[in-house]
């Protein structure tokens, strides 16, 4: 059986159109898209889980956030904040890596059988449309603050907080690359 990937970009949706060293791509274009593939899987008895997060500069703790991520289900969809959200919500230095390489580096993880793109600067949308069986965030969010909890909950779906890898994330990278600079 092999690796089910699925990446988003700003095409239209197309069918399953290549196979290479078992890797299908399918490209979503929208919301609506992303809740199609997750009630296909729902409806071959899959339990769904969803994350989501910017993901600018992949590191091992990202890696293992998602591995543990997928555990909690059979399939894991990775919302990612386009680059416009990107930019709103951290400022106008972010993202380094555009949506597009970003969603392909993450569709390369064997642990990740989807990347959609949403142009919100939360997740509400995409929860909503994708009504995954289980939501995963990372342990630093206080749970009344985890967006799309309630459309989780509210289904008999979960929440999950996932410990943070201490030592990794994209603000500890820069500050050493600039400190380097000095």
């Amino acid at each position: 059986m092999g690796v089910r990937a699925i990446r988003a970009d700003r095409a239209t949706l197309v069918n399953t159109d290549f196979n290479c060293d078992n890797l299908t791509v399918v490209r979503l274009s929208s919301r609506a898209a992303a809740a199609d593939w997750a009630a296909a899987n729902r409806a071959s008895g899959k339990r769904v889980v969803i994350t989501n997060g910017v993901f600018d500069l992949l590191h091992p703790g990202h890696v293992r956030y998602l591995q543990a991520a997928r555990a909690e289900g059979d399939v894991l969809l990775v919302a990612i904040n386009s680059d416009r959200s990107v930019s709103a919500i951290k400022g106008p230095t972010r993202p380094l890596t555009a949506e597009a390489e970003r969603a392909e580096i993450l569709d390369a993880l064997a642990c990740v059988d989807a990347v959609v793109v949403f142009d919100e600067e939360t997740p509400a949308e995409i929860i909503g449309a994708v009504q995954p069986d289980v939501l995963v965030k990372g342990a630093d969010w206080a749970p009344d603050k985890i967006v799309g909890r309630d459309i989780v909950e509210a289904r008999g779906g979960k929440v999950v907080l996932m410990p943070v890898e201490q030592g990794w994330s994209t603000t500890s990278i820069l500050e050493k690359i600039q400190a380097l600079r000095k």
